[in-house]
């Protein structure tokens, strides 16, 4: 199969914007569902649900599309998973009721479980193991800006009515959808072939017990971690601050965006440098140490720069996890890459689902408890990265990062 360069800015440009487009669409409904759902005579408890669905749905279709992904292509699933979150939208901005409300959202999560695992397929199948970490980390950019973007866009929309984010959410969507149709596809009929007979050999649900026995499970149990880590700090964070700094709405969007801004500066200029002189392996082990050392600076009280700073490291450090974890998947995957890509965004909901569950819960006990126990399983995490040369593999992982003993394609 030829490989398209990731330097082939067309299909890449498409996947970043598909992503782009629905982590908007997700980050523009998070500040105006508080006064959407009055409208259903519901608060706190069903925005709960809501979530809870939409993560369930994600985690649990998640290792289906990258399965179908193998079988049936690339772009079909990412046009369908963005379909589905196009529906979403929509019956959401229409519903007059809150079982309305939860069926959507959970169409909504199985859409962005069949769409992610399929892009991060997509970019594996075009990219070779030296540029796979780039492509990797303008993804996790793309995606970490449509969450920075959105919640401020969607406040804007909301002036011209509550309803209209919804709206303007599935309009994007189907733009996207739309464009993915000028895609190439990557899985050709050879390939898809051999794909069909292992997933007939495998049930789906299967997946997730077999993935212990994956030669790159013990990255996706960081991927675990990493999730987990940041759903621990994202959930707590306005309530840690507010009760911390005394600071208000404002001032705390302030550090999240500049925070997060900053993450995506590191992901699309610095990752694939850093990571081609130092390998995979030890900037996520350094990440993985200065993102810990990160989290317990947030215990000490000094003013607002120097929180701001704090802040901008833990993102900046975390943006260097994922994508390079997932590019360790992505070139041990084998052939599987949609198989593979799958797993890793099933153990990202996961953590997203357990993460804030567990930081709510410290909270309450102590406010510095979640940054604690957030710093203590980070640096715990640094066992997952202690490498064995494992027999009858394509490639060896080591310190210095991934080297190929097969040529690529």
């Amino acid at each position: 199969m030829s490989r398209i360069s990731v330097t082939s800015r067309y299909p890449l440009f498409i996947l970043m914007f598909n992503l782009f487009i629905a982590l908007l669409g997700q980050g523009m409904v998070i500040p105006i569902l508080p006064d959407y759902l009055k409208l259903f005579d519901a608060a706190g408890t069903a925005a709960g649900y809501l979530v809870a669905a939409f993560g369930a749905a994600q985690f649990l279709f998640s290792p289906i599309g990258g399965q179908l992904s193998d079988r049936f292509g690339r772009k079909k699933m990412i046009m369908s998973g963005l379909f589905l979150t196009v529906l979403s939208d929509y019956m959401f901005a229409v519903s007059h009721s809150l079982s309305f409300l939860y069926a959507a959202r959970f169409i909504g999560g199985i859409g962005l479980g069949l769409m992610v695992p399929s892009v991060m397929a997509y970019v594996a199948d075009c990219t070779t193991t030296k540029t796979r970490a780039k492509g990797m980390g303008y993804l996790s950019a793309a995606m970490n800006l449509g969450m920075v973007l959105g919640p401020g866009l969607g406040g804007i929309i909301a002036e011209f009515g509550i309803r209209m984010p919804y709206f303007f959410a599935a309009g994007l969507g189907l733009a996207a959808t739309l464009l993915t149709g000028l895609l190439p596809e990557t899985q050709t009929r050879q390939l898809q072939q051999p794909a069909r007979l292992r997933s007939e050999r495998e049930p789906l649900k299967q997946q997730i017990v077999n993935s212990f026995r994956t030669p790159y499970f013990r990255y996706l149990l960081l991927i675990l971690v990493m999730t987990f880590g940041l759903a621990n700090y994202e959930t707590v964070y306005a309530l840690f601050v507010e009760q911390k700094y005394a600071f208000d709405a404002r001032e705390i969007s302030v550090i999240i965006t500049i925070g997060a801004i900053v993450g995506v500066v590191v992901q699309v200029w610095l990752l694939d440098r850093i990571v081609r002189r130092f390998g995979e392996i030890r900037v996520i082990r350094l990440s993985l140490i200065l993102s810990a050392c990160t989290l317990l600076l947030m215990l000490v009280r000094v003013n607002q720069a120097y929180l701001l700073v704090i802040s901008a490291l833990f993102f900046a450090f975390n943006a260097f996890l994922r994508p390079t974890a997932s590019t360790i998947i992505a070139n041990m995957a084998e052939g599987r890459q949609g198989y593979a890509s799958g797993l890793n965004t099933t153990y990202t909901s996961l953590g997203n689902m357990i993460g804030p569950i567990f930081a709510g819960v410290l909270f309450d006990i102590q406010l510095n408890l979640p940054y604690i126990m957030g710093a203590f399983i980070l640096l715990g995490a640094f066992g997952l990265t202690i490498e064995r040369k494992m027999p009858n593999e394509g490639r060896i992982y080591n310190d210095g990062g991934v080297m190929a003993q097969k040529p690529e394609e």
